[in-house]
């Protein structure tokens, strides 16, 4: 382009370098300007887009570059709402979303049908259509709250489990009004659409988690990982609609599909959320804005009148879900207004089912006028309705769950244990770097990683290959933490013993979890064995978690965690067992716990707080373990309580664990943990890691437990 084109430039702007550009400057300053005036970015984006639209100064027009990048903002806002619900809360509050969904869903219709066939005069087929547009919802403020770190709170899990509810029953609503008023409902239609409707949530389901599972582990390239993500978003988006639904539906399950596959605290995760929360999310936003069109509101009262009951029938039904579903489960009044807030924003579905009834001709006037299911009045005050509605979802959203994190920071237990938690990764082998750092990452909560360190001991000799090696490890360490969002600190260190060098950090950073990595082919070494209970273990104050990694940690289904006789006596324990919760928690796996009775009785009186998935098996004996563990199938882990010679729990047969392992599960993913076995003398003895509701109640329990 040449400059004298630029001079004589015209509206709207034609030009692909000049229109990303100023797409660009606007998702960039919305940010910066609207937060001092606290006035959520996501509405600044909504208006930039009126502003900017063909309806405003018609700078840029709604052409097809704007509304695949826009559709892909509003698929990713679906999938993003099924990747990162809690799977383990969501089935413990399943019972509690279909009741939010049936009230969200019926509420807003009753009003709806009474306004439009009472007040507005409508056919009972376009009423029907009319009230189904206030049902549905679009969680337009969901990545506000992700932002703030409370997706996983009990009231965005309802919220999220009732918008499938409500957006599957508003579509099929549009489906059968279309194929009613084109004649076709009968018995094949309704076969034709349940068949079609459960075949692709089978498909996407059952079949996507397999394929995503065989992807992952053959595959270690991070930009073929996501570029496989978008492609199953897409896949199931184009399956939904082949199956008579809108594509945000397919979009959803296909969240649910890869949630126990990207970990929350994963590196994919990361890059998923930037790229959607940077580029995708705000395209939609702005094409959103693009459709609205202030004049219409001042040629025709009818069109005020119609918006005014459609701003009724959808802001006040959705308020009254809200407090029924406040009411009913009696939670707290913030968490009433999350559920509102969330709820309580019309634009995907309903404008998904305006455009298709607008598009309906039933007839014709006498003057070639055509009838349609829904008019231009219904068009134009959806219209404001998609922008009052997701004004007021950004506000009281944002202004709830800021409230609600700031609860949930200031609950958070500090009981009696290590007052820092700082984890030490000594890693010296190429291929399990990357796994390491996983693994750490997965063992706390996200936010909660402050002191997290790589270590490299280079020995007394100081070549320069040894030096270089550790450079290259420690460098890679950081990469991949980075790619996570995490921040590493790389210590390099030079010692004339290993042993020496780490147990010398460990005292200097006062290291609460060492993590060791064992090589896939070599496994258990006679000189690691030797160093182990020789070097490591000697450390009494620290927990150390031996990892042999197999497979990435998010293709693994389930975990069988063993305790032998007496592990509860251990003053580590529960500070190991929140590492194990960790993993659950943030990969979506589920444990399965062996262990004597009394231990399992412990167990579930803390699981009742937890949000994981959990069974529990009485082992008798250790040798009954040994056999179980000897049988894991290929996605499945053991992880194994340890304990050294002299501990309340060592068995004299752990020793042999070494070889078990290495006969066994050389294809398998384990990870031996060795609990403290002294406290600190100023450190407490109990902490809840994380800033969640649920981790605050497990340790008010583990402390009744120990009283």
């Amino acid at each position: 382009m040449t400059l004298l084109s630029i001079h004589n430039l015209t509206f709207p702007i034609e030009d692909p370098v000049l229109k990303f550009l100023l797409v660009l400057i606007i998702i960039l300053a919305a940010p910066l300007l609207l937060n001092k005036i606290k006035v959520p970015h996501l509405l600044g984006l909504i208006i930039a887009g009126a502003v900017i639209g063909p309806n405003g100064f018609n700078v840029l027009s709604r052409d097809s570059s704007i509304v695949v990048t826009g559709t892909t903002g509003l698929l990713y806002i679906m999938f993003l709402a099924g990747l990162e619900i809690d799977m383990g809360d969501f089935k413990k509050n399943k019972w509690k979303s279909l009741t939010f969904g049936i009230y969200t869903f019926t509420v807003p219709f009753v009003l709806g049908y009474l306004g439009g066939y009472y007040l507005l005069h409508f056919s009972m087929l376009t009423s029907i259509l009319f009230a189904s547009l206030f049902s549905s919802h679009t969680l337009i403020a969901y990545p506000l709250v992700s932002k703030l770190g409370i997706a996983k709170n009990k009231a965005v899990n309802i919220t999220v489990g009732g918008t499938m509810i409500t957006d599957i029953l508003a579509l099929l609503v549009l489906a059968v009004i279309v194929g009613m008023s084109q004649g076709d409902v009968g018995t094949e239609f309704w076969v034709k659409l349940s068949v079609s409707f459960v075949v692709f949530a089978l498909i996407v389901l059952i079949v996507f988690p397999i394929i995503g599972r065989w992807f992952f582990k053959k595959v270690d390239d991070k930009i073929s990982q996501y570029i496989f993500v978008l492609v199953m978003i897409y896949l199931a988006a184009m399956l939904a609609e082949l199956a008579g639904v809108e594509a945000i539906i397919g979009a959803f399950f296909a969240g649910l599909a890869l949630n126990r596959l990207i970990p929350h605290t994963s590196s994919l995760m990361n890059r998923v959320e930037f790229v959607g929360n940077a580029i995708f999310i705000p395209f939609f936003l702005i094409s959103v804005g693009m459709l609205i069109d202030f004049t219409v509101f001042f040629k025709s009262w009818e069109t005020l009148e119609v918006a005014a009951i459609m701003l009724v029938a959808s802001i006040g039904g959705k308020y009254l879900s809200a407090v029924a579903t406040q009411k009913t489960f009696r939670l707290s009044k913030e968490e009433g207004k999350l559920i509102f807030g969330l709820s309580s924003a019309s634009a995907a579905a309903t404008l998904a089912s305006v455009m298709v009834g607008y598009n309906i001709i039933l007839s014709e006037t006498e003057t070639g006028e055509p009838v349609r299911l829904l008019n231009e009045h219904v068009l134009n005050g959806s219209i404001l309705l998609i922008l009052i509605s997701c004004t007021i979802s950004s506000f009281i959203s944002m202004a709830s769950a800021q409230k609600i994190a700031e609860s949930d920071n200031e609950d958070t237990v500090s009981g009696n244990s290590h007052e820092e938690e700082n984890i030490l990764l000594a890693i010296n082998h190429e291929e399990t770097v990357d796994r390491m750092i996983n693994l750490g990452i997965l063992i706390k909560a996200h936010s909660n990683i402050e002191n997290f360190f790589a270590l490299n001991v280079i020995n007394e000799d100081k070549n320069e290959s040894s030096v270089k090696n550790a450079e290259k490890l420690l460098h890679q360490a950081a990469d991949a933490a980075a790619a996570a969002d995490v921040k590493l600190q790389p210590l390099k260190r030079y010692d004339n013993d290993v042993i020496n060098g780490v147990n010398n950090v460990i005292k200097e950073q006062k290291i609460t979890d060492l993590i060791i990595g064992i090589e896939n082919e070599k496994g258990f070494s006679q000189s690691f064995v030797y160093n182990l209970y020789n070097g490591y273990l000697q450390n009494d104050d620290v927990n150390i978690l031996v990892y042999h990694a197999a497979q990435p940690v998010s293709t693994i289904k389930k975990y069988a965690v063993m305790l032998p006789q007496n592990a509860h006596k251990e003053a580590g324990f529960f500070h190991a067992l929140l590492r194990v919760w960790n993993i659950a928690r943030n990969s979506g796996a589920t444990l399965v716990f062996y262990a004597p009775e009394n231990i399992l009785d412990i167990l579930q009186k803390i699981i009742k707080k937890a949000n994981i998935e959990a069974e529990f098996i009485i082992m008798s004996t250790w040798s009954d373990g040994e056999k179980t563990a000897a049988q894991l199938k290929e996605d499945e882990a053991l992880i194994l309580f340890m304990a050294k010679r002299g501990m309340p729990s060592y068995i004299p047969r752990m020793r042999l664990i070494p070889e078990l392992l290495n006969r066994n599960l050389n294809s398998n993913n384990y990870l031996l943990i060795f609990p403290f076995s002294e406290y600190d003398k100023n450190s407490p003895e109990i902490r809840a890691v994380g800033n969640h509701g649920d981790f605050m109640e497990i340790g008010k329990i583990i402390q009744k437990v120990f009283k």
